[in-house]
C-alpha cells in the first residue's frame, strides 16, 4: 500500500469569505491558507472515567464520553495581507469593503456584538489519511509580530464548538467467516483507480465465531462500484455467518474538495511605518513620531476572552453556547533607548495614538498590499531600561484603550479579494 502520511502534504482551508450563518451550521470552504508544517486543527475530547464512583474494585473500569471542543493555533511564519484580513475580520468582528483600483481596501473595526463571527475550518492530514470539518470556529487571540530583518508573522488562536465531520467512516457487513468478498450496504470507495481505492480501506477485521476476538483481514480488491465490492482473504474455514468491520474513505463529499490558494506575497518589516504620538481623526493619523531604524520589534496582541461551552438545549457531542467575555488589547515594543520620549510618555500619564503600517508589494502600479492598524488611545504601563549587548534598550509594554469617538481599534487591509467575513 502506499497510504501517504508525510505531514508535507497537511492542508487547511477555511471559509475566509463567508461567515458562518448560525452556530454549528457548517459554511461552504473558500480559500486554503498556508500555515506553519506543525499545525493542526485538534479535536479536543473530553472523557471521563468513573474513579469518583463505588464500582466494587481498585481501579477505574469504564469511561464516559462527554463530546468534544476543538482548538488550534494558526501561525503564519510569512504572513500575507490576506492572512491580516481574515484574521482581523473574524478577530474584531466588522468590515466593510470599498474598490480600489482593481483591488479593495477592507476596513475592519471592533464589533459591539458579545460574541464575533464564526467560520468553518478543514484539514486535510496527509495525502491520503484523513480530511476532517470542523463547524464554528472563532478567533480568540490575534498575535501580529514585525521584528527587524523578517517576515510579518500573524499567530491565531482558534477555539470551536467542536462539531465535526470526517472523511472516514466504519461500517459492518455480516458475511461469512470463510467469505472471499462482500458488498458494501450503500457506499463506493474514493479514488479513481484501483490503488486508491485499496488504499482509502484503513481497515478490515472479522469477528472470530468461536471466540468473538477481533482479528485482521488481508484485503486485495477494491472494486469501483457503487456499493463497492470488496476482495480479501477467507479469515477462517467454516462458513458460520460473522460480523466484519470495514474503515474505509466512502465517496466523498464536496467540502472534502479543498479550495485554490490566493496568491500574495509575504509582507516584509523593511516596509513598516511605526508611528507613536500622533492623533487619529477617523481618515488619517496626523503627527507623532516615526521610529525606524531604532526599533527591533512590535507587537500587536489580542485576546477575545472566548468562553465556549455545553449549555442546555444543546446535545452531548458538541457545544452550542460561544461568548466573547471582553476584548483585551496591547502592544508592545523593544527599542534602542536613543531618546527620552517613551519615558516622559508615561511619566506624563500621557493617551496618545499609534500606527502600525506593514506595507508589501503592488499588485498593480501605486497600489500596495497593506496591513494599517490604527490605535487611537494608548498609555504606557512600563517602560523598563536595559543593556542589549553594547546599547541601551527599552521595552514598552503599551495598554490599547478605547477612544469614545473612534474605539479601540481601526484596521485596514488592501489586496485583491473582495470580501471577508460577508
Amino acid at each position: 500500500m502506499t497510504r501517504n502520511y508525510l505531514a508535507n502534504y497537511d492542508l487547511l482551508a477555511v471559509s475566509a469569505n463567508t461567515k458562518e450563518t448560525a452556530l454549528n451550521t457548517e459554511q461552504t470552504l473558500d480559500t486554503s491558507l498556508l500555515i506553519d508544517k506543525s499545525n493542526i486543527l485538534q479535536l479536543d475530547k473530553r472523557r471521563e472515567s468513573n474513579s469518583d464512583e463505588l464500582t466494587g474494585k481498585e481501579e477505574a473500569d469504564t469511561v464516559y464520553d462527554l463530546g468534544s471542543l476543538s482548538a488550534a493555533t494558526l501561525d503564519f511564519p510569512k504572513a500575507q495581507a490576506q492572512h491580516f484580513a481574515f484574521g482581523l475580520t473574524y478577530g474584531l468582528g466588522t468590515r466593510s469593503t470599498a474598490g480600489w483600483g482593481g483591488g479593495y481596501k477592507h476596513t475592519i473595526t471592533p464589533t459591539s456584538d458579545i460574541t464575533n463571527p464564526t467560520f468553518t475550518a478543514a484539514m486535510r492530514l496527509g495525502s491520503t489519511i484523513l480530511k476532517r470539518r470542523f463547524a464554528s470556529n472563532i478567533i480568540d487571540t490575534l498575535t501580529a509580530t514585525f521584528e527587524k530583518d523578517a517576515w510579518a508573522k500573524l499567530s491565531l488562536g482558534i477555539k470551536g464548538t467542536g462539531k465535526y465531520t470526517d472523511n472516514v467512516t466504519t461500517e459492518k457487513v455480516t458475511a461469512d467467516y470463510n467469505a472471499t468478498t462482500f458488498t458494501l450496504a450503500a457506499n463506493g470507495v474514493q479514488g479513481s483507480t484501483a490503488a486508491l481505492r485499496l488504499d482509502n480501506v484503513h481497515r478490515i477485521r472479522v469477528q472470530v465465531p468461536a471466540t468473538n476476538e477481533w482479528k485482521e483481514v488481508v484485503y486485495t480488491v477494491v472494486s469501483d462500484a457503487t456499493p463497492a465490492v470488496i476482495t480479501f482473504t477467507a479469515p477462517g474455514g467454516a462458513a458460520t455467518p460473522t460480523t466484519y468491520e470495514i474503515m474505509y474513505v466512502p465517496t466523498e463529499a464536496a467540502w472534502c474538495t479543498f479550495p485554490a490558494r490566493v496568491v500574495e506575497p509575504p509582507l516584509r518589516t523593511a516596509g513598516l511605518v511605526f508611528k507613536i504620538g500622533g492623533k487619529w481623526d477617523g481618515s488619517a493619523f496626523n503627527g507623532g513620531r516615526t521610529l525606524s531604524a531604532e526599533v527591533s520589534s512590535v507587537e500587536y496582541n489580542l485576546n477575545n476572552q472566548m468562553l465556549v461551552e455545553f449549555r442546555i438545549g444543546g446535545n452531548d457531542t458538541y457545544a452550542n453556547y460561544i461568548l466573547r467575555q471582553g476584548r483585551l488589547q496591547t502592544l508592545k515594543l523593544n527599542r534602542e533607548a536613543r531618546d527620552f520620549i517613551l519615558q516622559q510618555h508615561m511619566i506624563d500619564n500621557e493617551y496618545f495614538g499609534v500606527q502600525i503600517n506593514a506595507v508589501g508589494a503592488e499588485f498593480e502600479s501605486g497600489k500596495n498590499y497593506y496591513a494599517n492598524l490604527v490605535f487611537p488611545r494608548c498609555n504606557v504601563l512600563k517602560a523598563p531600561l536595559s543593556v542589549n549587548g553594547k546599547v541601551l534598550a527599552e521595552a514598552g509594554d503599551i495598554a490599547v484603550l478605547e477612544d469614545d469617538t473612534y474605539g479601540s481599534v481601526w484596521a485596514q487591509v488592501a489586496n485583491k479579494v473582495a470580501t471577508y467575513g460577508a
